[in-house]
């Protein structure tokens, strides 16, 4: 199957659902440098130049995990398409013409789900958050930043407003009929 990315604005969640799969599950958070920490913890919104080496790690990861025919869930704020497209084929992606990208690095599999809420839902479910070095005011800016998953990108969007049983079917069912 593909990996999954958990497309979430601020990671208002995630963890059960890796876990019921029995699939391995990334919080894309554990893989920032501590400069990108640091910032984050003093409310200063990241820029492209702080998320790229970022977002490479994360397909390194996932890559590893094809390679060994893994099944992976990573729980990630790809908020922009670019972003997106980075982790499906790594740094190639950010080569200007996107149809000469090097043989070498064959894109992944991958299944964007994005969960989509209103702000003041996933405001309320950060602050239950412990231990979350992201303060709540930077929820504002990544609003203002996402770039929605569509088709082509392979991608569903699944409401945060629904119950964790019925955005896990929601899940399943589109992994399933892949």
């Amino acid at each position: 199957g593909p990996a999954m990315v958990l497309l979430v604005v601020a990671r208002a969640g995630g963890r059960p659902w890796g876990c019921r799969l029995g699939w391995k599950f990334y919080d894309a958070d554990d893989y920032h440098s501590p400069e990108n920490k640091k910032k984050m913890a003093e409310g200063i919104p990241l820029n492209d130049e702080d998320r790229i080496p970022w977002l490479c790690a994360l397909h390194d990861v996932l890559r590893r995990e094809e390679a060994s025919r893994q099944d992976a869930v990573l729980a990630c704020s790809a908020l922009k398409k670019i972003y997106r497209c980075v982790l499906v084929s790594g740094a190639s992606a950010l080569a200007s013409n996107e149809t000469e990208r090097p043989g070498g690095n064959i894109a992944l599999k991958i299944l964007f789900v994005h969960l989509d809420g209103p702000i003041d839902v996933i405001a309320r479910r950060l602050e239950k958050r412990r231990g979350h070095f992201m303060p709540p005011e930077l929820l504002k800016s990544q609003f203002e930043t996402l770039e929605p998953p569509r088709a082509p990108e392979n991608c569903i969007t699944v409401s945060i407003e629904k119950s964790l049983p019925e955005i896990v079917l929601e899940i399943e069912h589109a992994i399933f009929s892949e």
